[in-house]
């Protein structure tokens, strides 16, 4: 080893990789418990995408009008098109009320009632006893709830004496022969100096991996990295064919209007001026889940009936809505279209499209965080020190399609519930053995080989043809045709790797070899994706295939596996999902047809 990469060694009771919800609230979770615990994050924490997050966060407060978790749990089942494992759901919905609670205490800002209740309002696929009503049950800070959580986490962990390295890039996962995560490699792009973090336990929380597609609300930063570290140590991803698009992304730019627009009032229409979610979604309308309103709108600009002079988008009208509840419950989002599309939204209506949201696939883990190795067939055998949490992860409980405000109680929930496994498995500074010689040397190998890549492609022209290969073949509506030849031209991406061209030799602050990096860990990702889509012949929630259009529950209610080899092969496997809860309070929520 060259004294280019010398090692600065670190030794921690846990790591977390990744500072948005997730990662913050484990690792308040972890420092609550005496466990000394670092968190390595590329952006600084509040730059993190949860902070992006607009609408809300789930939780059965029952604040507006009556709830219950099980309806909670009914609705995410539902949500989920039956993929989801109800055991999972069963400890999300039920962990939700307390969860919020103690973000409140912790010192959120939530939205309040005239009482001084946290504010809830309604979002897709949310509904009362069962399908029967609408419920508002999305606990909201204005539309900056995500923004709001993710402060408050920062400044707890902080007064917590948590470590944080700041814009350190995490290269690879340590292995040990045996199959335990013993640590992590980062870079720190302010020094160029490499950093070797030794930990009783890893906890990955590095959020999705939207870019891999070309137009996605997601920011820059979302490329998946802890997805592409578990595939490097030989694991499997979950489910990676299940990518959610939102349907009311600013066209043109991709950015987010929140569902909670359309929560507080607001609809869709075509050029006709018809409100058409009514023909496709009588009971829910504008408030069905994301997978049917992203494909409803679709369809209304196949047939012609699009807006604006390609007739290529759709209108979001808030302009009915008081002026004054738009300042007071969404102004961020007036803001945005203001920005974004020149819209003033108290008078025209805002131009929209689905764009690439959320990924539903991740690492597959049990509820409390631990990843799963899924050899021979045991679905239940953990890797040893390593966890997974948030978006990176695959619990599974947003099957094939995530609920809006969903995605944030998941975050508290399954970070909280990471901070406890932790301190039932971790004793504070308890004796860690040495790392092997050689430790770590995975990592440089890659760092290396990408700081010297003098091919004749540079990263950015490969990128390119990945994200529209994308957007493109494995869009809201599939088909075998288009998801094989999205196979064939991702194939032809990954083939183009070993001409790629990195010009900037330098370790320090040098944006080309970390998008290089990044780019390396999106592009295995996308192959997971493709793969799993060509393979399940169904429709079900957001991987709709035009050829098979009808969900199969007798032969696809079970999990895509995902291997991806250091050639970029493929392998699939598949497992069953958990048709059982995890307590006599709730019965198994049956198959049937999904309609709203």
């Amino acid at each position: 080893m060259t004294a280019d990469y010398e090692f600065h060694d670190h030794t921690f009771d846990v790591v977390v990789v990744g500072a948005g919800g997730a990662g913050l609230r484990a690792t308040l979770g972890c420092v609550e418990k005496g466990l000394r615990t670092a968190n390595i994050t590329k952006v600084f924490p509040t730059r993190s995408h949860t902070v992006a997050a607009q609408g809300g966060i789930s939780a059965s407060l029952g604040n507006m009008g009556p709830d219950d978790w099980r309806w909670h749990m009914y609705d995410t089942v539902k949500g989920s098109d039956w993929l989801g494992d109800q055991d999972a759901i069963e400890y999300l919905c039920r962990q939700a009320p307390e969860a919020v609670y103690e973000l409140e205490h912790f010192g959120v800002p939530f939205s309040r009632t005239e009482e001084g209740k946290i504010y809830q309002r309604p979002f897709g696929g949310m509904t009362t006893n069962f399908g029967e009503g609408i419920a508002q049950r999305t606990c909201a800070a204005a539309d900056r709830t995500g923004h709001a959580i993710l402060h408050t986490l920062y400044g707890q962990s902080v007064r917590h004496k948590a470590e944080f390295y700041i814009e350190y890039f995490a290269i690879d996962l340590i292995m040990d022969d045996e199959g335990q995560c013993r640590g992590v490699v980062a870079l720190d792009m302010a020094t160029g100096e490499v950093h070797r973090f030794r930990a009783s336990l890893v906890i990955l929380a590095t959020g999705g991996y939207g870019r891999a597609y070309f137009s996605a609300t997601s920011a820059h930063t979302c490329t998946g990295d802890g997805n592409a570290m578990v595939l490097r140590a030989g694991l499997p991803l979950q489910d990676m064919e299940f990518v959610q698009f939102h349907p009311t992304g600013i066209y043109g730019a991709g950015c987010l209007i929140t569902e909670g627009a359309r929560g507080e009032g607001g609809y869709l229409t075509n050029s006709e001026g018809e409100r058409f979610m009514e023909r496709y979604a009588p009971s829910a309308k504008d408030l069905a889940s994301r997978d049917v309103v992203s494909r409803s709108m679709t369809v209304e600009i196949r047939e012609g009936r699009g807006v604006g002079a390609e007739k290529d988008h759709i209108f979001l009208h808030l302009d009915h809505l008081d002026p004054a509840i738009l300042a007071e419950r969404l102004p961020g989002i007036s803001e945005s279209a203001r920005i974004f599309a020149g819209v003033d939204v108290t008078k025209e209506p805002i131009p929209v499209l689905p764009t690439v949201h959320y990924n539903m696939g991740g690492i597959p883990t049990n509820f409390h965080g631990e990843v799963l190795t899924l050899k021979n067939g045991n679905p239940d055998t953990v890797v040893p020190g390593l966890m997974a949490i948030g978006e990176a992860a695959c619990v599974s409980v947003h099957g094939a399609n995530r609920l809006g405000s969903n995605s944030l109680i998941d975050l508290v929930v399954f970070g909280r519930a990471a901070g406890l496994r932790a301190a039932e498995l971790v004793s504070p500074g308890q004796r860690q053995p040495e790392l092997a010689k050689g430790a770590g040397d995975n990592a440089i190998a890659r760092l290396d080989k990408f700081r010297n890549a003098k091919g004749s492609t540079p990263t950015a022209e490969l990128r390119l043809k990945m994200q529209r290969a994308m957007q493109e073949d494995v869009a809201v509506f599939r088909t075998g045709e288009t998801l094989v030849s999205g196979q064939k031209r991702i194939a032809d991406v990954v083939s183009g790797i070993p001409d790629i061209r990195v010009t900037d030799r330098s370790l320090i602050w040098n944006s080309d070899l970390i998008e290089t990096l990044e780019f390396d860990n999106l592009i295995v990702q996308a192959v997971a994706t493709v793969e799993g889509a060509v393979n399940r012949q169904e429709s079900r929630g957001a991987h709709a295939r035009e050829d098979f259009p009808d969900r199969d529950d007798e032969n696809w209610m079970k999990h895509t596996l995902c291997w991806v080899d250091d050639k970029g092969k493929p392998a699939i496997d598949y497992r069953p999902v958990h048709a059982y809860t995890l307590s006599n309070d709730i019965e198994y929520i049956k198959p049937k047809a999904r309609v709203y």
